[in-house]
């Protein structure tokens, strides 16, 4: 940053460049989110003030402008003690801008620039007005008029109102309350209130009364327009009357350095002004977690999550009535088609104990499940456009459609992603079932005494038939050993797959919730990188752009 004056950095200069990184800084957070003339605007006046910093620090560029017969030029002239602005009855007499520098310091680059190729250098004191030296510093320019017929003069006046440091519009008796010079330049321009003069010339026209009168309303006018802080002088470039007043007000903006600070300062604030009401006074809005929950229960619902926790249940049921059920009949229950399996989600290979299964992304693919229904692509909608409402309350037009892009940015891609997070998503089916073990044990050993007391008997019988010495008599209780080793095995064997089958549905409905709730963490996590990851970053974005805004208006001038 080039430093304003060769005393060094002064209050007005401190934190300028702070204040335009956080303009850009802004400018590029609200791009796209806010009209697009209040992002140019911005971004205007950080390339300008980056420019004006570069070209001479030292160097105070005030610009003369005003209406047509003000007699601008005239007044020129006579700052200058040059006769360099052409006076004559024709109008305009000004066609391109007319510079005039004071002192050593070399303007060449700035002048450039500002495109100003009339240019005359007065030497350090030299010109014929009294005490020329107080201006070494100074640029001062003669505008074309503002109230030209020429469309080209009109540009220029308006691209040098932007540029200059110190703004002095002349205006004339009779035409100081001009609505285009007032509603055009002075109302837009309040915000630079204090880099600006209004000079009242040809004062030598009126009467005293009359002059104190034009003057009062004057000043009654500005103030009632937010230019409080606008000075007024009054002049006459025929009989130099107020000029030795005007010439120490330039001469002390020279002086002090700072008027290109405060300039851009003012700038950057009304830059920042039109950004911030573009983008809007709303606070950061939070997503709301019970918004991201109803979104994720309606995206678990259109991933299957019911449909696969149904699965899950009757897979348990058939496989634990298979494992503990009385085995000469339990094999019938393997005939039945396994749930899962044929919603291909029984393929993740079973981790070691105590450690979760391990996915192997090259056997894990898609599933077949069916396609999400009507009713729940309408559900997924909703939670989608309610999440972005609720995340965008307050929030200007363009602000709140961006959220509500964001919330949709990857909606095409997200049915593969939630199906592949089902494809994934450990079911838990294969643990948790170590008593299934013990039963199919017990049921096995029941199922030998059984066979054993079958033998038994068809033993006793063959030996009866063979009127051989029968097998010594062994009773249980009264009863025959291989009857009760028959009849108990079986009613033994029934009894234990009826218990077992209750655990087997007690087991079932848990590893249905486990399921459902190991597939909503699954849902989640694609959920908040493909929706909630989007809308977050920008409430970031605007947050960030609220932050520049607040950093570019501190400080600021006539806040």
């Amino acid at each position: 940053m080039a430093i304003f004056g060769r005393r060094g950095r002064t209050e007005d200069t401190a934190g300028l460049t702070d204040r335009v990184r956080a303009l850009g800084d802004a400018a590029e957070a609200c791009e796209g989110r806010v009209p697009a003339e209040a992002v140019s605007e911005a971004q205007r006046v950080v390339r300008q003030v980056d420019k004006r910093l570069a070209f001479s620090g030292s160097a105070t560029v005030v610009a003369l402008a005003g209406a047509t017969g003000s007699g601008k030029s005239s007044l020129f002239n006579a700052l200058s003690g040059t006769d360099l602005a052409r006076i004559g009855l024709t109008r305009p007499t000004t066609s391109e801008p007319l510079a005039v520098t004071w002192g050593d310091e070399p303007t060449e680059d700035l002048l450039d620039w500002l495109q100003v190729a009339r240019r005359h250098a007065l030497a350090a004191g030299s010109g014929s007005g009294p005490d020329q030296s107080s201006l070494d510093g100074l640029v001062l320019l003669d505008l074309p008029d503002h109230d030209s017929t020429e469309k080209g003069h009109q540009l220029q006046v308006d691209r040098m109102v932007q540029l200059v440091d110190v703004l002095v519009w002349v205006v004339d008796p009779q035409k100081y309350a001009d609505a285009v010079l007032h509603e055009r330049y002075l109302q837009p321009l309040a915000e630079h209130a204090s880099v600006m003069v209004v000079v009242l010339n040809q004062i030598d026209k009126l009467a005293p009364a009359e002059r104190t009168a034009c003057l009062r309303d004057l000043r009654r006018l500005l103030d009632s327009e937010g230019l409080a802080a606008t000075e007024i002088r009054a002049t006459s470039a025929e009989t130099g009357e107020g000029l030795p007043e005007l010439r120490e007000l330039l001469a002390g903006r020279v002086a002090d350095k700072v008027a290109a600070a405060r300039r851009l300062a003012a700038d950057v604030t009304t830059a920042a002004d039109r950004l911030a009401a573009a983008s809007g006074p709303a606070p950061v809005p939070e997503l709301s977690r019970r918004g991201v929950e109803t979104m994720n229960g309606a995206m678990a619902e259109a991933a299957g999550a019911r449909l696969v926790g149904d699965a899950v249940r009757d897979a348990w049921r058939v496989r634990g009535a298979a494992a503990t059920g009385w085995p000469l009949v339990a094999w019938l229950g393997k005939l039945r088609p396994d749930p899962l399996r044929r919603l291909h989600l029984d393929r993740l290979p079973a981790g070691k104990k105590g450690e979760p299964k391990a996915i192997d992304p090259t056997a894990v693919g898609r599933t077949s499940l069916p396609a999400r229904s009507g009713v729940q692509e309408a559900r997924v909608n909703t939670a989608l456009r309610d999440l972005a409402a609720g995340a965008s309350i307050g929030l200007s037009r363009g602000w709140a459609d961006a959220v509500k892009a964001a919330a949709r940015s990857q909606e095409i891609g997200l049915p593969d992603a939630l199906d592949r997070a089902v494809a994934r998503t450990d079911l838990d089916v294969d643990r948790h079932r170590r008593w299934w073990q013990a039963v199919r044990v017990l049921q096995w050993v029941l199922l030998a005494a059984v066979v054993a007391g079958l033998l038994w008997l068809g033993g006793a019988f063959l030996l009866a038939y063979l009127q051989l010495p029968p097998l010594p008599e062994v009773t249980w209780g009264r009863l025959p050993a291989p009857t009760v080793l028959v009849l108990g095995g079986v009613l033994a064997g029934l009894l234990l797959a009826g218990l077992s089958r209750i655990g087997v549905v007690v087991g079932a409905t848990r590893r249905e919730r486990a399921a459902r709730a190991a597939l909503r963490r699954s849902v989640t996590v694609v959920t908040k990188e493909l929706v909630v990851q989007p809308v977050q970053a920008e409430l970031d974005r605007y947050a960030r752009a609220r932050a520049a805004l607040d950093r570019a208006h501190r400080d600021g001038a006539h806040r």
